[in-house]
């Protein structure tokens, strides 16, 4: 801003210094031919033009600040107050009422709970237990017993364990679908490229096959230097024949 309004004034300035120079050679002029008074006066109106023109672009230009003070005052103001979105980080947590939680950390658990679910030693301490619970509950002393028959709390336990165990591995199985998905997308993967590069080798040994049948291999010399030593022995054996059949 500062340095567009110093261009202005140096603008002005210079447009005020050739008006004077216009003036002063138009004098100079008249004096010369006896006009003066009228170039005076013309000289004048100009100057008065040119002043008020300048007073109305000054008037325009203070209006058109006071416009665009009045827009940034309603809608520039809170777009400079809100920090901007940096698209290149990531945004801040927020906070949340509901409690917060690792899903891998859970999921691990998950599956370890399920693979001892599915164990045999787990059908081992679950038989003890409820073994020991009935006959706990049935052999020792009435003020001893937490359970009577027909043991409902028992039940209880046990309907809690098989509600919990089967979300459990309900989530175990999930995990374990994703990461065969995963493996079976790099199998296939792995086996295009696989193809790929089978054909690629069964097209270069095609090209090598061709080339090589044009090449004399050593049967073919072989062959070609037992036909020449059988030509050169008939001619040795019977050199008059030969000689009467090139002629």
């Amino acid at each position: 801003m500062a340095t567009e309004r110093g261009r202005g004034e140096h603008g002005r300035e210079r447009r005020r210094e050739l008006s004077r120079e216009r003036r002063e050679q138009a004098k100079a002029r008249g004096r010369d031919h006896g006009l003066s008074d009228r170039l005076e006066d013309a000289a004048d109106r100009v100057r008065e033009r040119g002043e008020r023109a300048e007073r109305a672009e000054r008037a325009e230009r203070a209006e058109q600040r006071a416009e665009r003070a009045k827009a940034a005052a309603a809608t520039g103001s809170s777009a400079l107050a809100r920090q901007r979105v940096r698209l290149d980080q990531p945004r801040a947590p927020r906070r949340s009422l509901l409690p917060e939680y690792d899903p891998e950390a859970f999921g691990r658990l998950s599956e370890r709970v399920a693979r001892f679910l599915g164990t045999g030693r787990f059908i081992v301490w679950m038989t003890l237990v409820v073994v020991v619970w009935v006959l706990w509950n049935i052999f020792a002393p009435d003020d001893l017993r937490f359970d009577q028959y027909p043991f409902i709390f028992l039940t209880l336990m046990l309907s809690l364990q098989a509600s919990y165990a089967a979300p459990l591995i309900l989530l175990a199985q999930n995990r374990q679908d994703d990461r065969d998905r995963v493996n079976l997308e790099q199998d296939r993967k792995q086996n295009e490229r696989s193809i790929a590069d089978t054909e690629y080798l069964t097209r270069e040994i095609a090209a090598l096959r061709m080339g090589l049948g044009e090449v004399a291999t050593r049967d073919w010399i072989r062959s070609e230097f037992q036909d020449l030593i059988k030509e050169m022995d008939e001619r040795r054996l019977f050199p008059d024949e030969r000689d009467e059949a090139d002629r």
